[in-house]
């Protein structure tokens, strides 16, 4: 397995690594349960909430389309978290879990452009 030397990552490839690590952590989870699954589902609803809180910032450059998406996935992402209250669904985890992954893909992918 290659590794990552964190340190020669720019803001955008962190940003992607943490949504791609949060994805695993919530597969990984998904076997454990219990505890395991609580905290990585609580890690993961703390990133998008901080994207969500960047992306309202005013001084935020992003343009306003992209704003207004992740907001909308953060909302999302939010909802669907509290739905694993009601039981926890393989459909729930992999919502999220995909979310993240597409997302961090997309980063990487417009970075290149």
């Amino acid at each position: 397995m290659a590794t990552i030397n964190i340190e020669n990552l720019g803001k955008v490839e962190e940003d992607a690594l943490a949504l791609a690590a949060a994805a695993i952590q919530i597969d990984q989870a998904r076997a454990e349960g219990g505890s395991q699954l609580t905290a990585a589902l609580d890690h993961n609803l703390q990133l998008w909430v901080a994207i969500k809180t960047l992306m309202q910032r005013p001084d935020c450059e992003m343009p306003k389309l992209v704003r207004d998406n992740l907001v909308q996935l953060s909302q999302f992402v939010t909802q669907k978290t509290f739905e694993v209250s009601n039981g926890v669904t393989d459909d729930i985890l992999n919502s999220l879990i995909n979310v993240n992954l597409q997302i961090s893909e997309g980063l990487l992918e417009n970075k290149k452009a």
